[in-house]
């Protein structure tokens, strides 16, 4: 009886607890903020986007909640959600920017030779690499995708950027 009473003590007890109490937000970081979600893996070329809750279409379709891989289709009228390398949901594409001036950067003839002599030592690199075992060193693109819901309009609004194109597309919900 008395183990009985004290282990009930112990559970109601706000500082000591034996389960954590849910939801469980460590170090002041919300689950699925982490750039593990946020950011896609080293080996994926699509930005992750997290669907928060369903998005129902007028012919009774839905985009189940959960991360998914954001494509921009190659004439970059359309993005695509993807699970597993099979599209989900094709969206239409308003507004697309490329950086001019990043382009310019990279036509700059200092700036090649600047590329080749780095490829020459990233080259020089994953050989070393590749010698102990380890994944080859490639060079990094940033990627970021968002959702947003646009309340006076009545449609989510997906921002896609990958290097130094942006996209922007909309579904109607």
């Amino acid at each position: 009886m008395l183990e009985g009473i004290y282990t009930d003590g112990v559970f109601m007890h706000k500082e000591s607890r034996p389960y954590p109490i849910q939801p469980q937000e460590t170090s002041g970081i919300i689950y699925g903020t982490d750039a593990v979600f946020r950011y896609s893996l080293k080996e994926s070329d699509y930005p992750n986007i997290i669907i928060p809750e369903p998005i129902y279409d007028g012919q009774g379709d839905v985009i189940e909640p959960g991360y998914y891989g954001l494509a921009l289709s190659d004439d970059r009228n359309f993005l695509i959600l993807i699970v597993s390398k099979q599209a989900r949901a094709i969206i239409p594409v308003f507004k697309i920017e490329e950086d001019v001036k990043e382009q310019q950067r990279l036509n700059d003839p200092k700036y090649k030779k600047q590329l080749k002599k780095e490829a020459k030592e990233r080259e020089k690199t994953n050989k070393k690499r590749a010698k102990v075992g380890m994944p080859p060193d490639e060079p990094y693109v940033h990627m970021d995708a968002s959702i947003e819901y646009d309340i006076k309009g009545g449609y989510y609004l997906i921002k896609y950027e990958r290097g130094t194109i942006k996209a922007w597309g909309a579904i109607k919900g």
